[in-house]
């Protein structure tokens, strides 16, 4: 039997199949899925904002791009995942909400979220084969180690197989 596993706001987490990994909510945060069709050993991490040298507060590395993604790959090769074959899907990154005023930074934090993700895969040297970003609505997302398929759901949407 095979089991899903729910990953948190600002949390990641990996498995191996035939278990599952989801995260739910993902509106301007982005759900990072890595998986390893050889071994498939899969991680997902919600991350939140783009830059942990930005904040003071930083002490949850699963909470940023740039610091969740090297966490997640690191646990999965501690499992036994194989760096060189390990792929990346991407959903969330929506701007939820119009602002007036403020900075350019403060808001599209989705777009910079995926942006910043996208960087720092590109930096590990894991290929991006897919993505589900931007627009505005949330989505909640299933990765599937068997598969590496990566499910992404939305109110009122079909759903979407990465």
């Amino acid at each position: 039997m095979s089991q899903m596993i729910k990953v948190g706001m600002a949390d990641l987490n990996i498995c191996k199949a035939p278990d599952a990994l989801t995260t739910i909510g993902l509106g301007s945060c982005i759900g990072i899925a890595l998986y390893d069709p050889t071994t498939k050993i899969s991680g997902l991490a919600h991350i939140m904002l783009p830059d942990s040298t930005q904040i003071r507060n930083n002490s949850n590395g699963a909470k940023f791009a740039d610091t969740g993604i090297q966490m997640l790959l690191d646990d999965m090769i501690k499992a036994g995942a194989n760096k060189s074959k390990i792929v990346a899907k991407i959903a969330g990154g929506a701007k939820m909400f119009e602002m007036s005023g403020g900075s350019a930074s403060t808001i599209n934090v989705g777009q910079r979220n995926a942006e910043a993700s996208k960087q720092k895969l590109k930096e590990l040297g894991i290929k991006l084969l897919a993505e589900d970003t931007g627009l505005n609505y949330g989505r909640t997302v299933e990765l599937y180690s068997e598969t590496g398929e990566y499910h992404i759901k939305s109110v009122g949407k079909d759903l979407k197989i990465l």
